[in-house]
């Protein structure tokens, strides 16, 4: 790692930050509504984007600078079983063609703008949908932290920031540029700027990878050396070389398929498809989004790139920026800082957008301000998307980074316990609310405790997200096991209860509002008030 700044590549790293900056004030005025103090203007951008801006949307979305950064440095520390993450997002586009489109339509129907509102139509339980809701926003935090670790990351590696021997203020003041700009115009535009960036954040990544997959091999001398550079480390460290050991195979796998449920569970995710202006454009995204896996799949391969290099870091998720500054040009590597650092700026916008409209919705105007007007709700909406930020500042501020890891690998864990309320409610009203309620409760209380009981070389708690898997005796996935009791109970409550006569709750949508589209008639955009019975 250098000991100064890198001058060339600081310079064009903030060419781009300014770029991008310009573009997200400027996002206010793209496609301005008559009316832009309602919630689904600012946090879904008036569900007016199209198929190609989806697109963007949810890949800057979902393929993060975390994705950037962390998925290359497991298989650098750990080797080929950094790889899950190849699969799962193949897995998981074709789950969510079955039910995006519907959680599409019947969110336009009747207006719901969180999936927390749509629970809450669905099952009649207020109750159920603050669940789901305070899920979701405790599953965001720690992701929004972790973006701004992949900035300082790169701050780090360019010199700027960063050392022990300045003043923390000193130390910090770049991440804290970044973020008031982040803030300021996230709360300025709200949606459209993370649309409108997210052209240059995924262009920006598609050259970087193109460059890196070409150039770096021929530098070190070919795919061969690379892989058995990769495949002598591996060796050497016991860890199975290039193919994952027998020992680590249903991690592997239950780690796959678990990230692939939990995946479009985050709030961010099901905000960015809601800003969708039709049916059809959701569906059409579910078919092109797997080119993003692809990219992915030649992402990983950085991570053996970096051993074959020569990289020595005493944290692995500054292997791959360390790569991008030994091997590239200094003017390139400060693009790839860009693309890493604006890879970072669009997804922390969205998720503090839909963690605030997650709060706005069905905390603050369920429990607090039921009379809240479109203008309140908006009002504080933008509040709390910065109160989102400050907080995920904090903890990168205040906390070791290994920390901030564990604690979104354990927001996984969480989330994926609002699949049966989500994904069963779109194509069933047989679970119980009530059913439902006591599952989430049991696979939260797994979760975390597993978690909690999982040790690391630096941490005694939280230090993973797989254990033993009870009755199996197989090492897996925490998060899915905890997702298969939390079935197993909310079916056998959904028995009891109905066999008892409990009172079912009042489900506000029909058969047809599943396949509704825009223009069809009788659709609307205003979310029904709350039935009497919804306080269960």
């Amino acid at each position: 790692m250098n000991d100064g700044v890198n001058g060339v590549a600081l310079g064009v790293f903030v060419f781009f930050f300014l770029a991008v900056t310009v573009m997200g004030f400027l996002a206010a005025r793209w496609r301005r509504a008559a009316d832009e103090h309602s919630l689904d203007e600012w946090g879904l951008g008036g569900r007016s984007f199209g198929t190609w801006v989806t697109w963007f949307l949810l890949g800057g979305d979902l393929y993060t600078a975390y994705t950037f950064v962390a998925v290359p440095a497991a298989i650098y520390a750990a080797g080929a079983a950094g790889f899950f993450a190849v699969p799962y997002t193949i897995l998981v586009y074709p789950l969510i063609f079955t039910f995006l489109p519907r959680l599409w339509s019947v969110s336009h129907k009747h207006g719901y703008v969180t999936t927390s509102d749509f629970v809450r139509g669905r099952f009649g339980s207020k109750s159920l949908s603050l669940a789901v809701a305070v899920t979701g926003i405790l599953a965001t935090m720690p992701y929004i932290a972790l973006q701004l670790v992949g900035i300082q990351a790169v701050l780090d590696v360019m010199g700027v920031g960063g050392g022990n021997s300045t003043n923390w203020f000193v130390k910090d003041l770049p991440l804290l540029i970044a973020f008031g700009v982040l803030a300021a115009y996230t709360y300025s535009s709200g949606l459209r700027a993370p649309a409108l960036i997210a052209f240059v954040k995924d262009t920006l990544i598609y050259i970087v990878i193109a460059v890196a997959i070409i150039y770096i091999p021929i530098k070190l001398g070919g795919f061969d050396e690379i892989f058995k550079a990769a495949s002598d480390k591996y060796t050497a460290a016991g860890a199975g070389g290039l193919v994952p050991a027998q020992a680590g195979q249903w991690t592997y796998a239950t780690l796959a398929l678990g990230s692939a449920l939990a995946l479009f569970m985050y709030p961010h995710s099901v905000t960015a498809t809601l800003s969708g202006r039709s049916r059809e454009v959701i569906r059409r995204n579910t078919t092109i989004l797997p080119l993003y896996s692809l990219m992915l799949g030649l992402l990983a391969l950085l991570g053996f790139m970096a051993i074959a290099a020569g990289v020595k870091v005493t944290n692995g998720q500054l292997a791959i920026p360390q790569l991008f500054e030994n091997m590239f040009p200094d003017w390139f590597a400060g693009v790839a800082f860009a693309a890493i650092g604006i890879g970072a700026l669009v997804p922390a916008a969205i998720m503090s957008i839909a963690a605030a409209n997650l709060f706005t919705r069905n905390i603050y105007k369920d429990f607090i301000n039921p009379a809240a007007t479109p203008r309140q709700e908006t009002q504080v909406s933008k509040l709390v998307s910065l109160l989102v930020k400050v907080g995920a500042l904090v903890f990168v501020l205040t906390m070791d980074k290994t920390v901030a890891i564990n604690f979104q690998l354990l927001g996984g864990i969480w989330i994926l316990q609002t699949f049966p309320s989500l994904v069963g409610g779109l194509f069933t009203r047989w679970f119980h609310r009530w059913a439902l309620l006591g599952g989430w409760a049991v696979g939260m209380l797994y979760g975390t405790t597993a978690a909690y009981g999982v040790a690391s070389p630096t941490q005694k708690h939280f230090g993973g997200s797989s254990k033993e898997i009870p009755g199996i005796g197989e090492i897996g996935y925490i998060g899915l096991t905890a997702f298969v009791l939390n079935v197993a109970v909310a079916v056998v409550l959904t028995f009891a209860l109905r066999a008892f006569k409990a009172p079912d709750g009042i489900d506000e949508t029909s058969p047809l509002d599943y396949t509704a589209d825009a223009g069809d008639p009788g659709v609307e955009t205003e979310l029904p008030p709350a039935t009497a019975d919804a306080s269960h």
